[in-house]
């Protein structure tokens, strides 16, 4: 079963709450949350205190992407947040296992994210901590971005990655996301699709998530 998680980078900033209210009413699995701190992508977005706000607004899992430099420093906020699954870069500290057992260890779900350039062998020695990988389509930091193609041939081999662990690892795909490029992300093997500019640039939130499901 593909499952959708739109991005709300791209919604209205204004009415975040209204927002996600809308996203679970139209068929949402969960909600992708971008955190951005100017450092380690070239935008600024939201953090914690926002997270914990619109926690009240709906009863879907948050999937929290902190596109941030030393998660370790803030990762208890995100977690006190009301996050469900933190998922971290490994380019953003160098201490990847320690900030992934922290999440563990908070009763969270814990994911890695890979930038289009990082190896998927990062992997290899966290995939019995990981519950979630999320292969990262574009370059991270802006909304709306064209999907880098290169990347379905990652998503193909971490598939098999996750088949071998006998793990059940959810594999992500985010940026880039519409109707055409997220069947071809299905058949490469994902089995969640992040999506924001295709969702929210339709006031039928519903309709889009549906086509982005068949």
């Amino acid at each position: 079963m593909i499952k959708v998680a739109p991005s709300i980078l791209s919604a209205d900033f204004a009415n975040l709450g209204s927002e996600v209210k809308a996203l679970e009413q139209a068929g949402a699995d969960m909600i992708h949350i971008d955190v951005m701190d100017g450092c380690f992508v070239p935008n600024l977005t939201i953090g914690s205190i926002v997270i914990d706000k619109i926690r009240l607004s709906t009863k879907l899992p948050f999937d929290v992407h902190l596109m941030i430099n030393k998660p370790e420093d803030s990762i208890h906020d995100y977690i006190k947040a009301g996050s469900d699954i933190i998922t971290i870069h490994p380019e953003s500290t160098i201490h990847l296992d320690r900030v992934i057992s922290i999440i563990k260890d908070a009763g969270l779900k814990a994911g890695i994210a890979l930038l289009p350039t990082t190896n998927p062998s990062i992997i290899d020695y966290l995939m019995d901590k990981l519950d979630l990988i999320l292969v990262m389509s574009v370059n991270p930091g802006y909304a709306g971005q064209k999907f880098i193609r290169n990347q379905l041939e990652k998503i193909k081999i971490i598939s098999t990655k996750i088949k071998e662990s006998n793990r059940d690892i959810i594999l992500s795909v985010d940026g880039g996301i519409d109707e055409f490029t997220a069947k071809e992300s299905i058949a490469a093997g994902c089995d969640l699709l992040v999506s924001g500019s295709f969702i929210f640039k339709s006031k039928d939130y519903g309709n889009q998530i549906q086509r982005l499901k068949y």
